[in-house]
């Protein structure tokens, strides 16, 4: 993750970055201030005007890069340039444990999907594994260049890493840190962020050459490359179903990109601007696709609706640039780490309950409804054969083809592909090799 952007597009921090975002994205400040650890526990408080509620919790004594969900929305986790990774308990915002104690700026950390092992990337150009029990190091491995990103797959088999000056991304074994695969030659500049797809066949990653790549991990290179950001792609996260890509930039937009119709090739991405005054630093994809969160240097975090493709709310406290974003698998919460050291959690559970959430709604012609399943309310187009719409989101990325297709005849094409028509398995057959394609 990138901590400067350009002059242009960054709030008035006190401190101009270089005025070439290409040069050296990664130079590290001449000057911190280091004071004592303090654990603080505050109140939810009300974002001013909006109604929702928030809660800041401080510990690192540098600026937190990262922050992540984990243990089924129980806890989360945070690492800084302090060189610490914090585990926290959601509901109380106390600190559970601490790894690291190292004074070397981490980049990202990760959490395998059974909470057993945390990876931690670094400007020491290592990749570490630590066993979360016991706070002990599993594994570490040395790079030629420090480390932007990393990220696990969905299954916990492997880790990816992005590097500066080299601009290859990396695939290691999670249990031995053992290497799979170097994607290289490829990016020409700086690797800002990598992600894994659902599936774990693919690899998405963005970079400083103002390029977001696909690239498959079996037969290590390319398959697509997604050019229309106009500045550096910060960072990228996939749906959960693995159809959908989306990008954000210090161009001060995001791109969703529909991978599975490969509509972007005629039309272009879905691009989501006017939300940000300055760069977007990270963005994240709800697990039901309905919200894309993005935070950004100028010290705020938006939150989108995938389905009409609009902005629903600006969320305003941090005092600095917002480093990175996490949204809860509930939806229920949103995480952001600022420059500053803090982490805000945001109570976004009754978000459509705001005024200014709905009048959006209104003016965006969507209309609420109430799932048939789970009960909870969920937006919807007016165009959309709404008599036919009964599962919210969620619930139908849940239900079996044969559910989906009994109770949803219209799908948004940003939230999953079009159900199967139930048929009789098809003969087997041999696929031809992919090719790679160019998005202009």
């Amino acid at each position: 993750m990138l901590p400067e952007c350009p002059p242009d597009a960054a709030p008035d921090s006190g401190r101009q970055p270089e005025a070439d975002p290409h040069s050296d994205p990664l130079l590290l400040e001449t000057h911190k201030t280091l004071g004592r650890v303090n654990v603080e526990e505050s109140g939810w408080e009300n974002q001013q005007g909006a109604q929702i509620p928030f809660r800041v919790v401080t510990a690192h004594t540098d600026r937190a890069s990262c922050c992540k969900f984990c243990f089924n929305d129980c806890r989360f986790l945070t690492c800084s340039f302090d060189g610490r990774v914090i585990l926290w308990d959601l509901l109380t915002g106390t600190t559970v444990s601490e790894f690291g104690l190292q004074s070397t700026p981490l980049t990202e950390c990760c959490i395998s999907p059974d909470n057993q092992r945390l990876f931690t990337s670094s400007w020491d150009k290592s990749l570490k594994a630590w066993d979360v029990e016991t706070g002990k190091v599993l594994w570490s491995v040395a790079h030629s260049r420090p480390l932007t990103c990393c990220d696990v797959s969905f299954d916990g088999k492997f880790v990816v890493t992005g590097t500066d000056i080299e601009n290859g991304v990396y695939i290691r074994d999670s249990e031995s840190g053992a290497p799979i695969a170097n994607l290289q030659d490829q990016h020409r500049s700086t690797v800002t962020s990598c992600r894994f797809s659902p599936d774990g066949q693919r690899v998405a990653s963005g970079s400083c050459d103002r390029t977001a790549r696909i690239w498959d991990v079996s037969a290590h290179r390319t398959t697509m490359t997604l050019k229309k950001h106009t500045n550096v792609v910060s960072d990228c996260c996939f749906s959960q179903m693995g159809n959908v890509l989306c990008t954000a930039s210090w161009d001060k937009t995001m791109m969703v990109w529909d991978l599975a119709t490969g509509e972007f090739r005629s039309r272009g991405p879905k691009s989501l601007t006017h939300g940000h005054e300055g760069c977007i630093s990270s963005c994240a994809l709800s697990s039901d696709a309905a919200l894309i969160v993005a935070g950004s240097y100028d010290q705020t975090i938006s939150v989108w609706d995938t389905a009409g493709l609009y902005l629903k709310l600006v969320l305003k406290d941090h005092k600095d640039w917002v480093m990175d974003v996490a949204i809860s698998s509930n939806n229920k919460w949103i995480l952001s780490a600022c420059k500053d050291s803090t982490v805000r959690l945001w109570d976004i559970e009754n978000i459509d309950q705001v005024p200014a959430v709905k009048a959006e709604w209104k003016a965006h012609g969507e209309k609420v409804l109430q799932c048939a399943h789970c009960g909870k309310p969920f937006s919807c187009c007016h165009e959309d054969n709404s008599e036919f719409v009964t599962l919210c989101v969620f619930c139908r990325l849940s239900a079996s083809p044969w559910t989906s297709h009994l109770t949803l005849t219209t799908l948004p094409s940003l939230s999953a592909p079009a159900p199967p028509r139930p048929a009789p398995p098809p003969p087997a057959s041999h696929h031809g090799s992919r090719q790679g394609h160019t998005a202009h």
